[in-house]
């Protein structure tokens, strides 16, 4: 069996992480996010009275419901639309010319994008396998939960679950993995609950497609089901969102899909919905 991280140090290596940064080191501690302002962004209250308004004050199924047929209302991009579209909402902002790369965190050039060795590709956070949904314009085309990765370490997490625990990924420091599951770089796992969490509400049966859910397994396979539930709500906690993944929220809805991630914006829902 494959070792599993105890919960308490991921905090320690984030402060440790910190740490090196501050002190001229940082090159042996995992990549940190670089931040950004959101563009044009949407204040939350004008979102509430407009967009979320028919959300409010709901909770449980009543809510995830409610969210499900404001976020459907959304324009769909082709599978070869994403690379563009990948260029503009994961943009390094301390480099335009490049794009940061989600499990590795380091900032590539948007050029070298294809499926060598070395280059980036578009990875399915949750794993298109899960629902074979495959790259159909739909959820194998959602730019909510597709990112740019090095096609190495896209190749490393496959269609796992996540979970914590695991060997460390060579090219993605921070993040681990073992044989039924991916924990992500501290960084991030927060956008990647939220990303998994989106799914589950926008893709609920309807569209021709299978009915995503969470649970609290790994080793899902081919069923319609991601896990581990319980690790994704706390990752949604330890990890709240920064202004790279509001950014990313505000360029997908302003710019291409027209639809947002309800749990960037309130991430709040995540605990009033499971």
């Amino acid at each position: 069996m494959s070792r599993r991280h105890l919960h308490y140090r991921r905090p320690l290596l984030a402060t440790l992480a910190a740490f090196a940064v501050l002190a001229g080191t940082a090159a042996a501690a995992p990549a940190a996010t670089p931040q950004a302002s959101p563009v044009a962004a949407t204040p939350l209250g004008a979102l509430d009275d407009t967009y979320y308004q028919d959300a409010l004050g709901k909770s449980g199924t009543a809510l995830k419901s409610a969210l499900h047929t404001i976020i459907s209302r959304q324009t769909k991009i082709s599978y070869s639309q994403v690379w563009d579209a990948l260029k503009n909402t994961d943009q390094d902002p301390a480099n335009p010319s490049n794009v940061i790369l989600l499990y590795s965190g380091r900032s590539e050039p948007k050029s070298d994008n294809g499926g060598s060795v070395g280059q980036w590709n578009r990875e399915h956070v949750w794993a298109k396998s899960h629902g074979d949904f495959g790259t159909a314009t739909g959820p194998g085309t959602d730019i909510h939960h597709l990112r740019p990765e090095d096609v190495t370490v896209n190749s490393i997490r496959g269609n796992k679950d996540f979970d914590n625990g695991g060997s460390a990924v060579s090219g993605a420091p921070g993040s681990y993995t073992d044989s039924d599951s991916f924990e992500p770089r501290d960084a991030v796992k927060g956008d990647v609950a939220r990303m998994i969490l989106y799914m589950a509400v926008r893709y609920e049966g309807g569209d021709a497609f299978a009915d995503l859910e969470p649970n609290d397994r790994v080793s899902n396979g081919s069923a319609p089901y991601i896990g581990r539930l319980s690790v994704l709500k706390a990752w949604s906690q330890e990890d709240p969102p920064d202004s790279f993944e509001k950014r990313r929220n505000d360029v997908i809805f302003d710019q291409y899909q027209h639809n947002r991630n309800p749990f960037v914006d309130h991430p709040e829902w995540v605990e009033s919905i499971w």
